[in-house]
Order: structure tokens, then C-alpha cells, then sequence
């Protein structure tokens, strides 16, 4: 697949800071589908189990990730939680190969995903909480299952200068597995069909990632260059065929 995207980029005034943003995914149409035929990242597509990108569990960025969400997790009840009890019992968290924490599998899932059929209604027993409760799902759920398919680069020059970029989610940001599941979030067409921009749609995840200011910089950017040119559109949506 061509991959070519477009960047914007700017520095910070604050900071002695470049930021580069993946313009292409921004202003897609992608949209999560769980729960309207999410196949799953699995080998063989399995809508019906409505598992989403839960399989492998969630990888926490580092302890005062892990720490807020066995906080929002104690707060929960067996009404919100299918797996409540077992959780509870053996707790919610386990050490991942390769090192680092993550959350722990159970039936082939993340033990914080409720499975289709529970009374309370599938999917992640913390963003259905937070959403009951008029709270956003991420101040609940682990980062890394907030930001995806958003993910932020920091890198360092000799001389201090950080460049961070964000960019949509790849493969090769989940190591030397990512190349063994079915990572359709951004591969497959059905998933770029929302009815807004990412960088509307994830505008708290955003800000969250980048703060208010840088933001509203990107806004700014983003107005300015679609004013004079149009970006190119995602390599999914570019490789549809055509009618």
C-alpha cells in the first residue's frame, strides 16, 4: 500500500520543542467500530465475540497509569463488572513478558471487557462506567487505550531539542507482535467512515496528549493549510476501488 501522509509542524512557543502532526490520519474519517462490527484483531474475524483490540490486554505506560486505574476499578460494582470477583480475588494487573505491566487475560480477553451477552452490556466495564457517571472514558481507562490509534514520539537531539510527533498508531509500535495480529484499526476501509475528523472526534484525547495551547496552534495550522490546498486523504481510503 502507498503510504504517504502529510505532516504540519510548527514549534512550541513555550518550550524549546518541535511538534509534527500527522495531518492525514487528523483530518480522515476514521472512527472506532466496536460494538458495529469491530472483527477484532485476531487471526480470523469474529465480530460476534465484540472483543475489539482487547485480546492481548492493556499495557500500562508506567505505575501512576497502572495506580489510577486500580483506582477507578474499586469503584466499580459486579453490575458494572462481569469479572468483578475474579478480579478482586487475583487482581486486575500482571506482569508482561518482555517486561512492564499490563492487565490480566481472562477467556482470551482483558479482564476489564465485558463479554457480549453480560447484562450490563459488552465492552470495557471502565469506559461504560464513565460514560453512566458523564465523565470522559479516559480519565478511567488505562492511557495506552485512550490514545490508540493516536500515538505520541518524543525524541531528543544532542543539543535538548525535542521534536514529538503525532501520528496514527502502527504496527511496528507494538513491537515484534505487531506484525502477528490482525491490526485493521487502520488497515481496513470500514473503519474510515465516520461522519467527523479525528481531529474533532478525539479533540479531548488531543489536548490530553498535547495540552490546550498546542492545540489550538494545531487548529490554527490546520485552517491555514486546508485554506490553500487540499491534504491527501488516508492510503485506506486512497486504495478503495473505484465504482
Amino acid at each position: 500500500m502507498d503510504d504517504r501522509h502529510e505532516w504540519v509542524s510548527f514549534d512550541d512557543p513555550e518550550e524549546d520543542r518541535t511538534w509534527i502532526f500527522d495531518l492525514t490520519f487528523l483530518l480522515s474519517r476514521w472512527s472506532c467500530i466496536y460494538g458495529r462490527g469491530c472483527p477484532g484483531i485476531d487471526g480470523a474475524p469474529a465480530p460476534e465475540l465484540q472483543i475489539g483490540c482487547c485480546s492481548h490486554g492493556a499495557y500500562f505506560s508506567d505505575d501512576d497509569d497502572e495506580a489510577s486505574v486500580e483506582a477507578a476499578v474499586a469503584a466499580l460494582t459486579p453490575a458494572q463488572w462481569q469479572f468483578a470477583s475474579l478480579g478482586r480475588r487475583r487482581g486486575i494487573a500482571v506482569r508482561a513478558e518482555g517486561g512492564g505491566r499490563r492487565t490480566r487475560r481472562h477467556q482470551g480477553a482483558c479482564i476489564m471487557l465485558n463479554r457480549a451477552g453480560f447484562p450490563g452490556g459488552a465492552g470495557c466495564a471502565l469506559h461504560q462506567a464513565a460514560l453512566v457517571a458523564g465523565r470522559h472514558p479516559m480519565e478511567l481507562k488505562p492511557e495506552v487505550c485512550w490514545q490508540v490509534p493516536l500515538r505520541r514520539v518524543d525524541s531528543t537531539d544532542e543539543l535538548g531539542h525535542v521534536t514529538s510527533t503525532v501520528r496514527e498508531w502502527k504496527r511496528r509500535d507494538w513491537g515484534e507482535g505487531g506484525q502477528e495480529f490482525h491490526w485493521w484499526c487502520i488497515e481496513e476501509p470500514q473503519a474510515f467512515a465516520g461522519e467527523a475528523t479525528v481531529l474533532a472526534t478525539m479533540s479531548e484525547e488531543l489536548i490530553a496528549m498535547v495540552g490546550r495551547p498546542v492545540y489550538e496552534l494545531l487548529l490554527e495550522a490546520v485552517d491555514e493549510r486546508c485554506s490553500s490546498t487540499t491534504v491527501l486523504g488516508h492510503p485506506v481510503v486512497r486504495s478503495r476501488p473505484t465504482a
